[in-house]
């Protein structure tokens, strides 16, 4: 049987609304993929633009932005002609590596049973019944 008892207060993860919105805001879809981007070094919008084709020119503007404000990605205006802008990672940015690289390491160790369990469940979906489904919700 497994152990459904608590943690120990010491072992509880302790997530406040404060650090939902800042990961939500630094790990979300388009900000790893900025941060996969700059990982080789600075890039010009438009670089970013052709390393993540699938992100919007809004979302992308939306999510250096967000970046710069939390002091992730810097923005440097580039004395060229015509005048460009580039982005970087900051000294703050680069301490996200690690828990990011933990991150992928567990998915990479995690894979197959994420991938195991999610066709157990989607098996018990085509199988049930939709009450069979509720009941199930509902803890019966």
């Amino acid at each position: 049987m497994p152990d459904t008892a608590p943690p120990p207060e010491s072992h509880r993860l302790k997530i406040g609304d404060d650090h939902r919105r800042l990961l939500n805001q630094v790990l979300d879809t388009w900000s790893v993929h900025v941060l996969e981007a700059l990982c080789d070094g600075p890039a010009r919008f438009n670089e970013l633009r052709r390393a993540i084709p699938a992100v919007t020119q809004k979302s992308l503007v939306t999510t250096l932005r967000r970046l710069e404000r939390h002091g992730i990605v810097d923005r440097r205006v580039v004395r060229t002609r015509p005048v460009a802008v580039e982005y970087r990672i900051t000294p703050l940015g680069k301490t996200l590596r690690e828990p990011v690289d933990a991150l992928l390491a567990w998915v990479d160790a995690h894979r197959r049973e994420v991938e195991a369990a999610q066709r157990r469940f989607d098996d018990e979906l085509d199988d049930g019944e939709p009450d069979d489904l509720v009941s199930r919700a509902a803890g019966a």
